[in-house]
């Protein structure tokens, strides 16, 4: 059962292409409860054996408000948020440029 899984999510990732891995945007990780923190947040979803950190970075700052630069504060790997051919997702928050 397990091998047959394997086999559909290999032939999923053929079947869809390369863009199936290029990183995207998503819902970023919501700030502690305690925490008050207005600063913008983004996050990327990735894979990580496809994707180096600047591209991450690079995408993330694509995502940022003008005059301000992502701060990596958080990567996880829940499924939740991306999918399994790019699982990772790096929350940032968009500091301002001084």
């Amino acid at each position: 059962m397990r091998a047959l899984r394997l086999a559909a999510a290999a032939g999923l990732m053929l079947a869809t292409g390369c863009s199936a891995l290029t990183p995207y945007s998503t819902t970023p990780l919501a700030p502690k409860s305690a925490a008050v923190d207005l600063r913008t947040r983004v996050a990327i979803c990735f894979n990580k054996l496809k994707t180096s950190p600047d591209q991450v970075q690079q995408q993330a700052q694509a995502e940022c408000p003008n005059n301000s630069v992502p701060e990596l504060i958080d990567t996880d790997y829940r499924l939740e948020f991306c999918p399994i051919a790019v699982p990772g997702r790096s929350t940032f928050v968009c500091v301002p440029q001084k």
